[in-house]
């Protein structure tokens, strides 16, 4: 099975792009809010993208593919640390960054999204990651 990751691809990018512009602002300018707002939305877009791949990802390691579809966003990221997928530590953060974007999503206000902000760069990191490990299973 050929899994398609142009779309994720394409969503880091915009998120490391928007973060890169971010920084480069002042939280006074208008155009910080525009970055920060794209960014968290990018932000979740990185995160649902990437545990609907990796569930694809993981379907050879149950008996129907249904069973992998079932998987809660964070039992995904721990049976791909169990299959040697992504490391300890990666499930821990990706596990992270669910729980501050449920905090985020029911709360409002600065510094949630101060706080999401602040995980963009290892998100980035982590997803690009990811990527690799989905596009393993093209080259199998």
């Amino acid at each position: 099975m050929n899994i398609d990751t142009a779309y994720l691809r394409r969503c880091i990018d915009t998120l490391e792009s928007m973060s890169d512009a971010l920084n480069r602002s002042s939280p006074e300018e208008t155009v910080y809010d525009m970055y920060s707002n794209i960014c968290i939305e990018k932000f979740e877009l990185v995160l649902e993208q990437s545990g609907k791949l990796l569930k694809k990802r993981l379907r050879p390691w149950f008996a129907s593919n249904r069973q992998a579809d079932r998987l809660t966003f964070r039992n995904t990221f721990r049976y791909a640390a169990k299959h040697g997928l992504i490391s300890a530590d990666a499930c821990e953060r990706w596990l992270e960054y669910r729980d501050n974007r449920n905090h985020t999503e029911n709360n409002s206000g600065q510094a949630f999204a101060e706080s999401t902000l602040r995980l963009l760069p290892a998100l980035v990191e982590d997803a690009r990651a990811l990527v690799t490990v989905v596009e393993e299973l093209n080259n199998d």
